[in-house]
């Protein structure tokens, strides 16, 4: 089971990175000042609040940076305009009104973007609970082929002593046999000089005159 490191990423770090970070887009600021404001937050560098944004937080609110780089747009349009002059409608400048309107359409837009964080969560909720299961499952199997393993392990141990136990039974038969086959080897050269011997002796025998005579 490997350890959980103390620096990790909380997912209400990545939370925070994302409001933070939207809300620099919408106002039109920079997202290294947003780096900068989050590093100071969460006690982190704005290199390793950039890092984390690129690289996993930002492609799970693509919805809501389209909605915040839109809502930028009309906020540097509406400051464009003419305050000071330009057709009245319903008793208002038509700046204020367009203003107004722009409110609104912040406030939806606002919703929106909350709504998409909103899914974010559930998605990370349904997500985790869904690795929590995996996990389980891994870790079930492992122990399992852990088990397997020592089962193997003590199989093997068991094959390696009587392995060594027939060697062991192979010299020692192989010792005996090889010193049958000297005995008998030696026995059958001794049986042969003898029948050499006996077949070279001279035999004699006495005569009625008590003379010795040979025996062919």
């Amino acid at each position: 089971m490997s350890a959980v490191r103390q620096d990790a990423w909380s997912a209400e770090d990545d939370l925070i990175l994302a409001e933070v970070t939207l809300r620099h887009i919408r106002e039109g600021s920079t997202q290294l000042a947003a780096f900068e404001e989050v590093g100071e937050r969460i006690g982190r560098t704005s290199a390793a609040c950039g890092f984390r944004w690129n690289s996993c937080v930002r492609k799970k609110y693509e919805d809501a940076i389209s909605l915040a780089k839109s809502q930028r747009q009309k906020r540097s349009y509406y400051k464009k305009q003419p305050s000071a002059s330009g057709p009245q409608v319903a008793g208002l400048a038509a700046p204020e009104l367009e203003h107004d309107v722009y409110k609104n359409d912040g406030a939806s837009e606002e919703t929106l973007s909350i709504d998409a964080v909103i899914r974010f969560l559930r998605q990370w909720k349904g997500g985790l609970q869904e690795s929590s299961r995996q996990y389980k499952l891994l870790e079930k199997n492992l122990r399992e082929k852990e088990d397997e393993l020592a089962r193997l392990r003590s199989e093997n141990q068991r094959l390696l002593k009587e392995v060594s136990e027939v060697k062991t039974d192979y010299h020692v038969v192989n010792d005996d046999y090889k010193a049958l086959i000297q005995i008998m080897d030696r026995a059958r050269r001794l049986a042969f000089l003898n029948e050499e011997d006996e077949e070279l002796k001279t035999r004699f025998k006495m005569d009625a005159n008590g003379n010795l005579e040979r025996i062919e």
